[in-house]
């Protein structure tokens, strides 16, 4: 039996777009408490098990949504596809390894930055237009991120900072890639990226010396984000923003970057710096003021997951 849908653009469709979104929000905003609750691993196995549940995941999700195999819908997209998958591996690495050293508050807030970078790529490579207002918000973002990192200079802090913007860079590049291969379709490309973490992961911990193995506690949380937290994100983030305009979506992806340092200061009472907190503002500020800015223009085809 198929389900009936609403129209793409009706009232209904916009009110199941809008819970779809704020769900993937939530469900993503998690990353920084899942992370805070692992024990012993490192960056690199945490990546291994998350990507080994994640791929599975994926699997079966697009082979029930679509007929066919995964692994054909990959060699459609080609090399922008493999440049995508490859970005998200640099992006979720970095991610993880700043939430293990910065505070999830200021790692979150700098992973926002994503968008801001996928406009200034998108304008190198793609040679596409930028609107005067995000240039403006670009600059404005560019002074929240300075005041946050302002008392980091020289401590691990900084390094955490400086891969959650590295972090954001990947996901700016998985952005453009999808772009330059004109394909709205993401999940193939995320799929592969699990497969390449599998693979780089193993090479990486085999060459550190660091045990496949890990602990039951962690490998649980591990896998339990690849399922829940990433892969079910995205499922619901795809939902969602069919029906909704880009600027609505880039207002309520602001969920996530709220809601992530919530959760670790009600479970864990870990609280975040004055800077990171004015810093913030500031940057929030832009992407809210970016997202209103453009709210009566056309949405683009792709969008940052």
């Amino acid at each position: 039996m198929t389900a009936a849908f609403p129209p793409a653009h009706s009232p209904e469709a916009h009110r199941h777009g809008v819970l779809f979104v704020i769900a993937a929000g939530i469900l993503w905003s998690t990353v920084g408490l899942g992370i805070r609750l692992i024990e012993d691993a490192v960056v690199w196995q945490i990546l291994l098990y998350r990507s080994i549940s994640m791929s599975l995941f994926l699997y079966l999700v697009i082979r029930i949504r679509s007929g066919e195999s995964p692994f054909s819908q990959v060699r459609r997209i080609g090399f922008p596809g493999v440049i995508a998958g490859l970005s998200l591996v640099a992006a979720y690495s970095g991610g993880i390894y700043a939430i293990q050293n910065t505070s999830v508050a200021n790692a979150m807030l700098l992973f926002a930055t994503a968008p801001f970078m996928a406009a200034v790529l998108g304008w190198l490579i793609l040679r596409e237009p930028v609107r005067k207002a995000t240039w403006t918000a670009i600059a404005v973002a560019i002074g929240g991120i300075a005041i946050m990192v302002a008392d980091k200079s020289g401590s691990v802090a900084l390094k955490g900072s400086l891969a959650a913007l590295g972090s954001a860079l990947g996901f700016a590049v998985f952005t453009v890639s999808l772009r330059w291969g004109r394909t709205g379709e993401m999940l193939p490309s995320v799929f592969l990226s699990g497969l390449f973490a599998i693979v780089i992961t193993i090479g990486i911990c085999q060459y550190l010396g660091l045990s496949l193995v890990i602990g039951g506690w962690d490998g649980s949380i591990a896998m339990g984000m690849g399922v829940f937290q990433v892969g079910a994100g995205l499922i619901l983030y795809t939902l969602g923003s069919r029906s909704l305009p880009a600027a609505e979506l880039a207002l309520l992806s602001l969920a996530e970057v709220l809601l992530g340092p919530l959760w670790v200061w009600l479970f864990l009472g870990e609280t975040a710096s004055i800077t990171t907190l004015v810093g913030g503002v500031v940057l929030l500020a832009a992407i809210a003021g970016n997202a209103l800015s453009g709210k009566r223009r056309k949405p683009p085809a792709i969008t940052t997951p």
